[in-house]
């Protein structure tokens, strides 16, 4: 009961955080430490999502999360007081450098000393995790102002401060042993022990900039200072031109139309289309690989092979080389939605070579093959890309026979690197519920090192908002839910849109959904903030990929 009671609060938290940060977004500005900023810090705190570990502890600062935060915003942002959020609006053009996150295909820029820029070009759901994030970042910051500064002598700097801010300065060159000590003193501050801050220091540093956590917690606390004093009061703005542009297409639209207009060119726009949304790289290695690298195909699939693909560059470029010679069309987005794309015209491959070398396949369909979407944005891209299109004064509608989604998720009943397989997506928050006939089943998936489960996937509004509370309940309940993402309900919109709705396309398409969990977030230790899967994501990503691709390939088969 207490669980379920926990449930819809943060249910409710969420929603209403989503409310507020619409209001605030079309209202144009706020300011972090405000009476909005403040609505929305208490909103988060409500939710207190797993992904920011220790973030409602008052005397311990949350180094996973952080670095998982920095990560996806520029690089600089911890000591910016005005974020500005815009659309592209030219500022390449200019001598300002162009910032993009780690984690995050974004350009931002350095205005100057006090203010980022940061380009929102994927709609709505990259403005939310923006402003997650940064309330998350502006929570640490007044926890760590507060621990360095003593408030009942007019903010004097303690002594570890000072230490703290010697170090982010540069101000004195320390040996090893009075780097440790310094070290001693930021665990002192932080709330954490010693070795924890000497493992954030080293995932924090590198070569060129050893002391950037240093240099890092030192900002954010002056920053937050200045706020508190008036010195330089802390500002989020979004630009007219953002405000104008989101939720219409813009990017969306350019982006369907280039590619429309190459499948047209190349003489594919009438063959019948397979789409799978996914990365950039199964697809292509499992056609091409083999061949690419001078291996032989094995009956049993070789997924050494794919990743020793992925761990090595100068592979990866043998294999796009060679599949381009092989009719592969590759097209580097440039519309401002920053998904690339790969069209494949399986006419033109020998198949014998290949995972699939058993598969009588004989026609002239064409995969076409993009990178993923975030959020909303999946709605936006599929509506658009299913959308008829002019080609010679002649109207044409795509004779899509499958469109499948493969993407990464966290997932609820199992561990890192295991399979989902959706019988339906939940759009949390919302009415919104997607029933569908999934092509993958459960059954496809049988390997002593990877598991399968099937059953609901919520599609969640962000995953840097989801509790253990919300997800207990979805998991145990009748929801039978098994995982969390961002877009399947976006998709499945658009293509239900599309199929049954405005009849753009055949409603006899089959359909396939995988995800491979990227993370638990029901265990300690196995969030998104505990780092990525690595070379471990290889199996399941393939393993997925190579259902897809015999499905498609069964479809047109001769006997």
């Amino acid at each position: 009961m207490a669980t379920n009671l926990r449930a819809r609060e943060t249910t409710e938290a969420i929603e209403r955080l989503y409310v507020t940060m619409r209001h605030l977004f079309y209202r144009g500005f706020f300011k972090p430490g405000g009476v909005s900023g403040e609505s929305i810090r208490t909103l988060l705190m409500t939710i207190s999502p797993e992904i920011y570990g220790s973030m409602s502890v008052g005397n311990k600062v949350e180094l996973d999360g952080l670095l998982y935060v920095l990560d996806r915003l520029p690089e600089g942002i911890e000591s910016t007081a005005f974020v500005h959020l815009t659309s592209d609006e030219g500022f390449e053009k200019g001598s300002f450098e162009v910032i993009v996150p780690k984690k995050r295909r974004r350009n931002c820029y350095r205005i100057d000393e006090h203010q980022m820029n940061i380009e929102v070009l994927l709609g709505r759901s990259e403005i939310y995790d923006i402003l997650t994030h940064l309330t998350f970042l502006y929570i640490e910051a007044d926890k760590i102002r507060e621990l360095g500064y003593r408030k009942d002598e007019e903010y004097k700097p303690t002594r570890t401060w000072r230490v703290i801010e010697e170090v982010a300065t540069g101000a004195k060159k320390l040996s090893r042993k009075e780097k440790e000590v310094a070290l001693i003193h930021l665990s002192s501050l932080l709330g954490r022990t010693f070795d924890e801050v000497l493992n954030a220091y080293n995932n924090f540093g590198d070569d060129l900039n050893p002391d950037r956590l240093f240099k890092i917690i030192y900002s954010l606390g002056k920053v937050s200072l200045d706020d508190l004093t008036g010195v330089r009061e802390r500002e989020i703005y979004f630009s007219a031109i953002l405000r104008e542009r989101v939720g219409h297409h813009l990017f969306g639209e350019r982006w369907a139309n280039k590619v429309k207009e190459v499948l047209a060119t190349n003489d594919l726009h009438k063959r019948p289309l397979h789409i799978i949304s996914a990365n950039m790289h199964s697809v292509k290695n499992m056609l091409f690989g083999n061949d690419a690298v001078g291996k032989k195909a094995t009956k049993e699939v070789d997924y050494t092979l794919y990743e020793e693909i992925s761990n090595k560059k100068p592979l990866q470029e043998k294999v796009l080389t060679h599949a381009e010679k092989q009719g592969l069309i590759y097209i580097n987005d440039d519309s401002g939605s920053n998904i690339d794309v790969q069209i494949i015209d399986l006419s033109k491959i020998n198949l014998k070579n290949t995972p699939f070398s058993s598969i009588k396949f004989k026609g002239d369909d064409v995969i076409l093959v993009f990178d993923y979407a975030f959020g909303e944005q999946a709605f936006e891209i599929m509506d658009e890309l299913l959308r008829p299109y002019e080609h010679q004064q002649e109207i044409y509608t795509m004779h899509v026979k499958s469109i499948s989604i493969m993407g990464k998720a966290g997932i609820l009943t199992g561990a890192k690197g295991d399979i989902m397989i959706p019988t339906s997506h939940i759009f949390e928050g919302t009415a919104d519920n997607y029933v569908f006939e999934n092509a993958l089943k459960v059954e496809d998936f049988e390997d002593d090192e990877v598991k399968a489960f099937e059953g609901s996937m919520i599609t969640v509004l962000g995953t840097s908002l989801q509790n253990k509370d919300i997800l207990s309940y979805f998991m145990n309940t009748t929801w039978n839910a098994v995982g969390l993402e961002m877009e399947g309900a976006h998709y499945h919109k658009a293509i239900q849109v599309a199929s049954k709705i405005r009849h753009h396309i055949s409603p006899d398409l089959f359909i396939c959904y995988g995800y491979y969990a990227s993370d638990n977030p029901l265990e300690t230790g196995s969030t998104l903030s505990s780092g990525g899967l690595g070379l471990t994501g290889v199996k399941p990503t393939y393993m997925i990929t190579l259902r897809i691709l015999e499905k498609i390939l069964n479809s047109a088969t001769t006997v």
